[in-house]
Parts: C-alpha cells; sequence; structure tokens
C-alpha cells in the first residue's frame, strides 16, 4: 500500500468512525446494516463476481447464520460475540456441503438449485417440530447487548446502539481485510482462471471442484456472519424476514456495486439499503416501481457497476490531473 492509499484509508476509518455521533439512532441502525449487508454481498461477489457460480438462494445461509446467533443467545446464553464465529463455522460446513453436488450443476441449473434452497428454508423454520428451537411464526426475540463497561469507567459512555455499530464496524474491516488477502492470492487467482476458462484452469493444475466447493463453503460462511450480526442488530428474526427477496437483494447488489469488486459490495449495500427508503419516499403507492426505475437507470448507465465506475474516474484523474485542477 502507498503511502497516499495510506493516507487516504485513515482519512477514510476516521469518518466512518464519527459517523455515530453525527447522525440520528435510526440512521446509526441503518449504518449498522450496511456493514451487516456489505459482508453478505462480499461473501456473493466471491462466488458470482469471482467464480462465476450464480446464486439466487443466499438468503438461506444468511437465515441460517441469524437463527444461530438467536438460537444460541436465547436457549444457552451463549455471548452475542462468540455467536459470530460459530455461525459463521456451521454455514461454511453448510455451504460446502451444499457445493459438492452442486458441482454437477453450472449457470442456470445451479441458479434454479439455489433458488429452491432460498424459498424451500422459510418454510422449514416454521415447521412445528422445529418450533422449540426456531419459535415457528413467531420467531425469536434477543436482546441488544450492551457497550463493555470499560469504556464507561475510561470516560467514554457508549450507547447500546454506539456499541453495536463499532462492533459491527471491527467485524466488517476484519472480514474485508481477510477476503482481500484471500482474493488477491493464489486462492483468489485460481478462482478467477476457473471462472473465466475451467477447462484452461484445470490443465494448469487447479482443482475445480475443490475450489468451487470451497468457494461455495466461504461464501456461505460471509453471508452467516451478516446474519449473524444482522439478527443482533435486529433484535429479531423469524422466517418471513428471510424470503426470497432478500436473496434477490443480495444479488442486486453485488450487480449495482460492481462484480468482481471489493469496494463494490459496500456500494451495493449502500444502495439495497438506501434506495427503497428513498423510492418509498417519493411514491408510497408504488415504491417497487420506483425502486425498479433506479435499477434500470445504475444498469444503464454504469454497466461496471458503480466501484467500476469509480475506479474509472480515478484512472482519468490520474492520467490527466491537469484537467480537473483549475
Amino acid at each position: 500500500m502507498t503511502k497516499k492509499n495510506f493516507l487516504v484509508s485513515i482519512i477514510f476509518l476516521l469518518v466512518v468512525c464519527a459517523l455515530p455521533f453525527l447522525v440520528s439512532d435510526y440512521r446509526l441502525f441503518q449504518l449498522t446494516l450496511v456493514l451487516v449487508y456489505a459482508i453478505a454481498l462480499l461473501g456473493l461477489n466471491m462466488l458470482t463476481g469471482y467464480n462465476g457460480q450464480i446464486s439466487l438462494g443466499h438468503g438461506a445461509f444468511y437465515a441460517i447464520g441469524a437463527y444461530c446467533a438467536a438460537i444460541l443467545m436465547d436457549k444457552y446464553g451463549v455471548p452475542y460475540w462468540a455467536t459470530i464465529p460459530l455461525a459463521g463455522i456451521v454455514c461454511l460446513v453448510a455451504g460446502f456441503l451444499f457445493g459438492l453436488p452442486a458441482l454437477r450443476l453450472e449457470g442456470l441449473y445451479l441458479a434454479l438449485a439455489t433458488f429452491a434452497l432460498g424459498v424451500s428454508l422459510p418454510q422449514l423454520l416454521k415447521y412445528h417440530h422445529l418450533e422449540k428451537w426456531t419459535g415457528g411464526v413467531q420467531g425469536i426475540v434477543i436482546a441488544k447487548p450492551d457497550a463493555p463497561a470499560v469504556f464507561a469507567q475510561a470516560g467514554l459512555p457508549l450507547s447500546a446502539d454506539h456499541w453495536l455499530y463499532y462492533f459491527t464496524l471491527a467485524v466488517t474491516i476484519t472480514m474485508f481485510v481477510l477476503g482481500r488477502n484471500l482474493l488477491r492470492g493464489r486462492v483468489g487467482r485460481a478462482m478467477l482462471a476457473i471462472r473465466d476458462n475451467p477447462i484452461a484452469a484445470q490443465a494448469m493444475g487447479v482443482d475445480n471442484a475443490l475450489y468451487k466447493s470451497l468457494t461455495f463453503g466461504v461464501s456461505a460462511m460471509y453471508t452467516g456472519v451478516a446474519g449473524a450480526l444482522g439478527a443482533i442488530a435486529v433484535q429479531f428474526v423469524a422466517p418471513d424476514s428471510f424470503n426470497i427477496f432478500l436473496s434477490l437483494a443480495f444479488l442486486v447488489g453485488i450487480v449495482v456495486g460492481g462484480l468482481a469488486s471489493i469496494p463494490g459490495a459496500i456500494y451495493g449495500a449502500l444502495f439495497i439499503q438506501f434506495v427503497p427508503n428513498i423510492a418509498d419516499s417519493i411514491s408510497k403507492a408504488a415504491p417497487w416501481a420506483i425502486f425498479g426505475v433506479f435499477m434500470l437507470v445504475f444498469v444503464y448507465v454504469l454497466p461496471a457497476g458503480v466501484a467500476g465506475a469509480v475506479q474509472m474516474a480515478l484512472s482519468r484523474v490520474r492520467r490527466n490531473p491537469r484537467r480537473v485542477v483549475p
């Protein structure tokens, strides 16, 4: 990382850390969800953008992660912070096992299989034999964690909303750093090779089956971690909260944000969190029609996603600095 990029990163981090004291509690809740969705979108982008596998059912892994956190906290009294890695491990195993039989499927057939998963899981969560764990249609209510007492002792009292934002931010930074190192290393190059030309990748010694299954597992792990954080932020889980529209929203997010782009996950998360609210404020009668218009505009105006447009603009500035500086 160059000195300039390091300085920009520090300034960006300071701004992000200062946001909780500049916005209302509701906006802070929305920003927390943006961080949650960014983790989920990064996981899906690994699968679709970097590995070329289409998933229409990642909302199911988000639900699994959310229910893991809720059940562990509600039934067993597990600390909220401990549920995050546990939910990630459960979804890693679930995604890997789902990816094994899915190896026989590609393209639209794989998309249809994941779509079936996304449609069926909310119904399974309502199954009466599982009600003692999932709460059935009533769901599970969990308590919002309080800030550690050490902050109050140090003269920095934080509300529960502030602490949850900073906790989510710390997890998000950790997941993005891990994802960046993974995608820019040998594993990432293998994933891209499989996406671009699986036959050539296999000829070069890449184990396509292993990497596809591992990619599906890691992608599900990221989404599960996001689901656990989302459950803690919302303080409630119910089957109807994880319908197929959630999976479609994730897919919209990675396309609008930018496929095969790490920053694109953040742009996509901002889109799926705030644009529906903007559409609803424009028209109470037909908010989804307005949302569709926004999607069409983004697809036509920014075909490479927001991340692609930002990268193109920065490249032009670097090539022609005198044109933008008076």
